[in-house]
């Protein structure tokens, strides 16, 4: 069977809904691009290459709303959350809050 590649485009093409490709990302990636944007102490990123789950220890939460804490984070991911993560859970402390919690388990 032999495919012209060439030939004019179809109109009923041009009525199919676009589809975005997440392209997969690496957990140490993310974990870099956090590091990178927000004083940390502890950074963890596990996931399959769309979804993923993140526990951030920073003194820059201190203060913070779990909303603030979670904008820096989208933030210092940027496009990151539009184009290439699907899903992130995150778990953000401050240092107290790590240690108290720590100190509990």
């Amino acid at each position: 069977m032999h495919f012209n590649c060439l030939r004019k485009p179809r109109p009923f093409l041009e009525r199919i809904p676009k589809v975005y490709i997440l392209c997969s990302m690496d957990p140490k990636e993310i974990r870099a691009m956090i590091e990178t944007k927000l004083q940390s102490i502890s950074v963890e990123v596990d996931g399959d290459g769309t979804h993923f789950e993140a526990v951030i220890v920073s003194p820059e939460f201190e203060g913070k709303s779990l909303l603030e804490r979670h904008k820096l984070v989208y933030d210092a991911l940027g496009d990151a959350m539009k184009e290439r993560i699907h899903a992130l859970s995150l778990k953000t402390y401050t240092p107290g809050q790590w240690e108290s919690m720590k100190a509990g388990a």
